[in-house]
C-alpha cells in the first residue's frame, strides 16, 4: 500500500546538509512511500495567546501534518539539541490542547553532522518531545550521519555504497515501521 511522508528539515539554511540528506532518502526510498516538505521557515514564535485565533502558517503546518501518513525528521544538532525552528513546529502541531496533529502519527529521525556521532544528542531530545506528543517512533536503526565532503551529491546520489545501503534500509524499515503502525492505528 503507498503511504505518504510528510518530512521536516530542522535547518533553515537552503544548503543545509540535512537538506541534501533529505533527498538522498527520497532517491532511496521504497517505492510505496512519496514525500512532500512541510516547510516550517514562516512560522511565528508560537505562544498559547495564539490559540483562540490560529493564524494561516500555523494553519498550514497542522492541515500538512494531517494530509499525511506519517513524519520524517531530518535535522541537524544545534548546541546538543534540536533547532529552535524545528521545536516551534511541533509546539505549533501540538496545540492547541486536544488538536495534536502528531497523535498517532509514525515517525522517524534522522540527521547529519559534520562530526563523528552524528545528531545522536539532538535525536535523542526529540525522542522525548515526539513521545509526549504520542507519536509512534521507529526505535531502530538509528541513524546518525557523519557528513563528509562529497558524500551525497546536491541532488541525493550517495557516493559512498556502504552508506547508500544503508540508507536504503533505514528507509526500508520505515516504510514497513509506517505499515505496521497503521494496521494497528489506521487513520481516522
Amino acid at each position: 500500500m503507498p503511504y505518504t511522508v510528510g518530512y521536516f528539515i530542522g535547518s533553515l539554511s537552503q544548503n543545509s546538509i540535512n537538506r541534501t540528506l533529505s533527498k538522498a532518502l527520497i532517491r532511496l526510498a521504497p517505492e510505496s512511500l512519496t514525500f512532500e516538505e512541510i516547510p516550517i521557515k514562516d512560522l511565528p514564535l508560537y505562544n498559547r495567546d495564539f490559540d483562540a485565533d490560529y493564524p494561516a502558517e500555523g494553519r498550514a503546518l497542522k492541515e500538512a501534518i494531517e494530509r499525511h501518513d506519517a513524519v520524517l525528521f531530518v535535522t541537524p544538532e544545534f548546541n546538543r539539541d534540536i533547532p529552535g525552528a524545528l521545536k516551534n513546529a511541533i509546539d505549533w502541531a501540538s496545540r492547541p490542547w486536544g488538536t495534536n496533529s502528531l497523535n498517532q502519527k509514525p515517525s522517524a529521525i534522522i540527521g547529519a553532522s559534520p562530526g563523528k556521532i552524528g545528531t545522536a544528542v539532538a535525536q535523542q531530545n526529540l525522542r522525548g518531545i515526539l513521545a509526549f506528543c504520542n507519536s509512534p517512533q521507529m526505535s531502530a536503526p538509528e541513524a546518525y550521519i557523519q557528513f563528509t565532503p562529497g558524500l551525497i551529491t546536491e541532488d541525493g546520489e550517495v557516493n559512498d555504497p556502504s552508506t547508500e545501503e544503508f540508507l536504503r534500509h533505514f528507509m526500508e524499515e520505515f516504510a514497513q515501521f509506517v505499515q505496521r503502525v497503521l494496521t494497528v492505528l489506521p487513520k481516522g
